[in-house]
Formats: structure tokens, C-alpha cells, sequence
């Protein structure tokens, strides 16, 4: 189903092309980036159902103009014929009399004018089904089925929870060059399973996600058994004895060490601030030979894919770590000229009043040629690794930990049915990635999360890959 691109956007393009040609008369660079993304979240539990609307709801604009030392934005939420004017001379003086009170105070960073090829382009994603044209209801009672049906698995399930949740996403970018446009939509949902017995409550949980829409329904109805399963198993589940050990980790884990491994340490702007070790390793061996890493918002579709980013770059698929060498790092366009190097399509904002930074967007390992059967013969002594919970990095000491839910014992090639939860996973990056051994056929994504910078500045993200075998730190 096509997906109806904003007619407000349409209808002021030409006011912010009027504005701009403004702008122009005494800035070299002017561009402007507007939005207008609407969607909902649908979430019941055992005590309470809720419709709300999508936190990523926005519509407005950001102007960034070269004030021939560097760049300067201004961010508004109404333009028309009759304020324009306003407009350009606000900016003119409230971005002049900053830039000068800086001067006093700082040394400021001079820039280029950033040099961009003419280019006006269309890009749409249709989904098979606009859940914007579904009743709330309908979805609620849908939601609500499917809770009930994983409440009655098991007397020990104490509750089960269901959520939904959508954005269409709506942006136009203009500058003096070019005019893009984008109307895509991403979707989440999660069934979250909470099982309770002698005084031991467990959890376990399934994402859903992509650049989908109502149809994503029907993946969160087909999963409720696996859920339950997962769950009453981690009842039983013994702490993890700490240790070094081989390890197979499904592509969740797999996604979430890509993410953690070279997530923050890889976005170039960390280069800037000496905060990222990565920056010390270009060009040498950082993994094995078997391991290929990418982010771009166009290898893969996910809920982290976009056409162009937010200071209209296109989207691009850039080679992280190819055979094992680090190759390269990710790069907004203000970090990019800093650096002398091209913009990788990574400039992503929190909202059209905030920063652009180097973001992630898909950060996933390509697969090998492995089969998952094979990998777990290899194991003497070791666990399969599956449902990651959450982790973080140190970019500037190369450290990583992940927090992992489940752990499956594998003896002599055999998984022997023993579970282990929860699990820590650290370790020093370049340790770990050049310990992987195999890695499977397997490709897998997801996109359930959003990333921060530090503990601010959200964003969608997504990551993934196969299933790898490497040598960890288990506690």
C-alpha cells in the first residue's frame, strides 16, 4: 500500500525555497531540513491497555547557513507567506550576534562551504498494510487476543505484553542544489513474557521491526508459543559460572557485539574528540579474516534505513572492517570536512531541534559460509548465546559488555538442554573479533531499539548479522 506523502510538506515547499533564495543573498550555503512524522504505540499488559502518541512525533524545520567562519542553524515550527521575512531576519541577527559573542569566548572551527551536486530526487516505501487506516479498537482487541492467548500457555505466567507502534516519516530537504523527498514508515512490537515460580520470576521477550506496517501484527501474533516456551525454560536457568569459554552467539547477539564493538567508536565525530581507539587502527587488522562489518542506512532495510539522511546526504552502505582490516569510520558532513573525508550518510538529528551527529544506522556482520549445526559440532565445552538485553563500550579503551539472557549449554558438540541466565559477555574488542572462528550463512536484523549519544541525543537503530563462534568472558 502506497503511503500518502505529507501534503504539508507540500504545500510550504515553495515558502522554504523562498526563504532560502533569501538566506542566499547573504549566505553561501543555506539548507533547510523539514519534517512531519505522526504515528502511534499500542501496548496492553494483564492490568491495562493504552493507545499514546508515537514519541517521535514532529513537524518543523531547521535552517543551517555558513556564516563564512562556520555553520550556524535555527530551528522554527511555522513558516508562511507572511512570515518569512520574519524569519530571515532573525536568523540574519540572532546567528550573527552568536557567532560574535563565540568569537569572545572561543576559538571556533573554521569550515568549508559544503559542495553539493545538483539533485532532486523522489523516494517512497509502500507497506502492505497502513495500520493509519486501522481502528484503534480493532488493533487494541487484536493486541489484547494476543495476550490472553500467552497468558493461558501456563498457571506460573504472571503477565504477558503486547506492543505495537508506528511512524511515518515524512522529510524534505532543500538546498541551493538540491530538493529531496522521503515518505517511509517503520514499525516495532514486542511480546514480553514474565513467568514466576518458587519465588524466582523470570523473563523473555521477542522484537519485531522494519520498514513495515500493520503486517507486523501478524509476526507478533505467530511468536506467542516460542515466547512462552522461552520463558518457563529460564525457570529452571542456573547463573553462569564465570569464565572463558567458546561461544556460538545467535544473530540478536551477533548484532548487539557489531553495535557495542564498533557502534560509538567508528562515528568520526568520537575521532574529533580523541575519544574513539578506533581512530589509532585504521588499516590494520582489528578482527579475523573471516569477519566483514558494515553500517549504512542502504545495505539492508530496516527500521534504521532511510534514503537520505538529515542534512540530505544519501544513504550509502559503507565497509566498517573488511576480512578483518579496519577500513573505515562513519561520518556526518561537518565531521567529514574536519577530517578530510567524504560524508558516509550518517548525519542524524534526535529531532529537527537538535544537533545533527554521526549516528548509527544498520551496523550488522555480513555472513559467511557455515552452517549453524556445524558450528555447534565445533564446541567442546561451550554455550549457545541468545536474546541480548542491553550493553555498552568504552570507544576510548576498546572495552565492551553485553548483557545476554540466555545461555544454552553445548558438551561435545550437543546442545545437552542446560540453560544459564542471565549472562554478562566482556571483553576487549580486537580480543574478541579476532577470536571469531566460523561464521554462519545466516543473515538477521533487527530494529526494536533506539541508540543515545552518551545519555542523550535518541535515535533509531538496528544491527544484526549471522551467527558467529568466538573465544569470551562469560559471568
Amino acid at each position: 500500500m502506497e503511503l500518502k506523502y505529507s501534503s504539508y510538506l507540500t504545500d510550504i515547499k515553495e515558502d522554504l525555497k523562498v526563504l532560502i533564495e533569501n538566506l542566499s543573498k547573504d549566505f553561501n550555503f543555506v539548507s533547510v531540513l523539514a519534517t512531519d512524522c505522526t504515528g502511534k504505540v499500542y501496548a496492553v499488559s494483564r492490568r491495562t491497555s493504552a493507545i499514546s502518541a508515537n514519541g517521535s512525533n514532529e513537524r518543523g524545520f531547521v535552517v543551517r547557513v555558513h556564516n563564512r567562519v562556520n555553520y550556524a542553524e535555527y530551528s522554527f515550527n511555522e513558516i508562511s507567506k507572511d512570515n518569512i521575512e520574519e524569519i530571515a531576519s532573525t536568523i540574519r541577527k540572532d546567528l550573527v550576534q552568536m557567532t560574535n559573542k563565540a568569537k569572545e569566548v572561543l576559538e571556533l572551527n573554521q569550515y568549508e562551504v559544503i559542495q553539493e551536486e545538483e539533485i532532486k530526487k523522489v523516494f517512497e516505501k509502500p507497506v502492505k498494510v497502513n495500520p493509519r487506516a486501522l481502528n484503534d479498537e480493532e488493533v487494541i482487541k487484536r493486541l489484547t487476543g494476543i495476550m490472553n492467548r500467552g497468558l493461558s500457555q501456563d498457571e506460573a505466567i504472571v503477565d504477558y505484553r503486547v506492543r505495537f507502534e508506528y511512524l511515518h516519516v515524512n522529510k524534505l530537504y532543500l538546498s541551493n542544489n538540491k530538493e529531496l523527498e522521503q515518505s517511509y514508515m517503520w514499525a516495532n512490537g514486542a511480546n514480553i513474557c514474565i513467568a514466576s515460580k518458587d519465588d524466582k520470576t523470570k523473563y523473555s521477550y521477542k522484537g519485531f521491526s522494519g520498514l513495515k506496517g500493520g503486517e507486523l501484527l501478524d509476526e507478533i501474533e505467530a511468536s506467542v508459543e516460542i515466547v512462552v516456551n522461552n520463558t518457563l525454560v529460564l525457570l529452571d536457568a542456573e547463573p553462569m559460572p564465570p569464565g572463558e569459554y567458546e561461544v556460538i552467539c545467535d544473530p540478536d547477539v551477533t548484532g548487539l557485539i557489531a553495535h557495542e564493538a564498533f557502534g560509538h567508536g567508528v562515528e568520526m565525530d568520537m575521532f574529533l574528540k580523541d575519544r574513539a581507539k578506533s581512530k589509532e587502527y585504521l588499516g590494520e587488522y582489528v578482527a579475523s579474516e573471516l569477519t566483514v562489518m558494515h553500517d549504512g542506512a542502504k545495505g539492508v532495510e530496516e527500521t534504521s534505513s532511510y534514503s537520505f539522511d538529515d542534512e540530505g546526504v544519501l544513504a550509502q552502505d559503507t565497509i566498517i572492517i573488511q576480512n578483518g582490516i579496519l577500513k573505515q569510520g562513519i561520518a556526518d558532513s561537518l565531521s567529514a570536512l574536519s577530517l578530510g573525508v567524504a560524508p558516509t550518510g550518517n548525519g542524524k538529528r534526535e529531532s529537527y531541534e537538535r544537533k545533527a551527529y554521526t549516528r548509527m544506522t544498520n551496523t550488522y556482520f555480513s555472513p559467511g559460509k557455515h552452517k549453524l549445526e556445524d558450528m555447534i559440532a565445533s564446541v567442546e565445552y561451550g554455550f549457545l548465546l541468545e536474546q541480548s538485553a542491553s550493553g555498552m563500550e568504552d570507544p576510548k579503551n576498546w572495552g565492551i559488555q553485553c548483557m545476554v539472557n540466555v545461555a544454552k549449554e553445548i558438551k561435545n558438540g550437543k546442545l545437552t538442554g542446560k540453560i544459564y541466565s542471565p549472562v554478562i559477555l566482556t571483553g576487549y574488542v580486537p580480543d574478541l573479533l579476532k577470536s571469531i572462528s566460523m561464521v554462519s550463512e545466516d543473515l538477521e536484523m533487527g530494529g526494536a531499539g533506539f541508540c543515545g549519544k552518551g545519555y542523550k541525543e535518541w535515535v533509531k537503530v538496528s544491527c544484526g548479522g549471522p551467527y558467529i563462534k568466538a573465544r569470551v568472558r562469560l559471568g
